[in-house]
């Protein structure tokens, strides 16, 4: 039996997964909650054989929490759900030692045959995140490059836009898909991960 335990902020899409999976008559939900910091208060007395993750959550996102699964506790497993094909959540997760990434859109044997691979010692990456980790592309378009850069040199947002003869409000949209698209806490953080990627 495979012990799993569930950690997804949107209730209707926890409580599909834990319904799905308990279908399947080798694996037992044992625990749920909806950010990283509830399931670490839980996880070690638990004991679950695979903590299966969705990444952007409150509080503590999937990737945090696999950090501190980690370190706290490395014989769990943590599996990796998904929306997101980014490059940049692909490369941090893996540091942080996932096992498994599954697209939330994949067919739901999909998901069941993932945890058995990793429960089984190997590593499984959908075909599509790994093509797209692959590739690490410029994700960032001419306009959001420009305000990032000036961004980065400590220009405040209505000098930006002074310099680009756009609006504060525009300037703050391209600022912040900026920041979404690297996965970054600000401004100055995404500035610095274009930088060093070479897109600045």
């Amino acid at each position: 039996m495979i012990k799993v335990y569930l950690v997804e902020d949107q209730g209707l899409v926890l409580g599909a997964v834990a319904a799905l999976l308990s279908l399947d008559i080798s694996i037992e939900v044992i625990g749920q909650a909806a950010n990283g910091q509830i399931a670490m208060q839980e996880i070690p007395q638990l004991k679950p054989d695979i903590v299966l993750s969705d990444i952007e959550m409150p509080i503590m996102t999937g990737i945090e929490l696999a950090e501190q699964l980690r370190d706290k506790c490395p014989e769990i497993k943590v599996v990796i759900m998904t929306t997101f094909s980014r490059a940049g959540y692909i490369r941090r997760s893996m540091a942080a030692g996932v096992k498994g990434f599954v697209l939330k859109e994949a067919p739901s044997d999909s998901l069941i045959a993932t945890l058995k691979k990793v429960m089984a010692g190997q590593k499984v990456i959908d075909s599509e995140l790994a093509l797209n980790a692959l590739e690490d592309s410029d994700p960032l378009s001419d306009k959001e490059r420009k305000a990032l850069k000036l961004a980065g040199d400590g220009l405040k947002t209505s000098d930006i836009a002074e310099k680009l003869y756009l609006s504060e409000g525009t300037v703050r949209n391209y600022l912040s898909d900026a920041i979404a698209k690297l996965n970054a806490i600000n401004r100055v953080d995404a500035a610095r991960i274009a930088k060093q990627k070479g897109w600045l």
